[in-house]
């Protein structure tokens, strides 16, 4: 279980985030959601160690993780994957993986497993990443996360500027995951009805501040438009 208690964050004398508490159960999918500049990025990058928290804590598991270094919190279970469908781009779709397989003891054979989870990589083993399509990079960028063995996956808009041939793809395999029971999921997503179709529980962020939260489902949609005014 990964919990944000009493959470604020920024960049230098700029706070951003003001006061956060969410809670992501175990083997759940939570998604988060809200305007450009509401501050979900922010938040993720808190929760995963790339931005001090000034004020409140983040629990993993029970565990105080608020002052480990992004490392140790992949070392506990915690996967990022950010926006951009990032790789390494000079890299060959293999290279990028065995580079995250190489820390791992079974490193072949989740690379094998990543390969099963996204058939699509399966040609394109030999090319450079920086020459995939955006929805090539971010199956690239999500098998790479995975291959950490990760208990919670923190996805940011992973549908993002992908082509829509792509998309269902990427919904699918994502969808999957959280029906796996063994994977939470902290999902910041533009597609309302994606998001909410798998979640238990849903964020709207607004200004650094949560302004309303409930449980997932389709009919949770019209509440959410609602509150984010859409």
């Amino acid at each position: 279980m990964l919990e944000l208690v009493d959470v604020h964050a920024g960049y230098g004398r700029t706070e951003i985030l003001h006061g956060i508490s969410l809670t992501v159960p175990t083997g759940k999918t939570v998604a988060v959601m809200g305007h450009n500049g509401a501050g979900k990025t922010t938040l993720l990058r808190a929760a995963v160690g790339l931005l001090p928290v000034t004020k409140g804590k983040i629990l993993f598991d029970g565990e105080d993780i608020t002052s480990l270094r992004p490392s140790a919190r992949v070392a506990r279970g915690l996967a990022y994957v950010p926006q951009g469908q990032q790789s390494f781009g000079q890299l060959t779709c293999r290279e990028n993986l065995q580079v995250v397989a190489d820390t791992r003891r079974n490193g072949r054979q989740l690379v094998a497993d990543m390969l099963d989870l996204f058939p699509a990589l399966v040609p394109l083993l030999d090319r450079r990443a920086g020459l995939l399509s955006g929805g090539q990079r971010q199956q690239l960028a999500i098998a790479r996360a995975l291959i950490t063995e990760p208990r919670m996956l923190i996805l940011d808009e992973p549908t993002e500027g992908i082509q829509p041939s792509v998309v269902a793809e990427i919904e699918n395999t994502i969808v999957e995951l959280g029906r796996s029971g063994d994977l939470g999921v902290l999902l910041v997503e533009q597609h309302i009805g994606f998001a909410l179709d798998n979640a238990l529980h849903y964020y709207v962020l607004e200004s650094g501040r949560i302004t309303s939260t409930g449980d997932g489902g389709v009919d949770a949609a019209s509440t959410v438009r609602a509150a984010m005014a859409i």
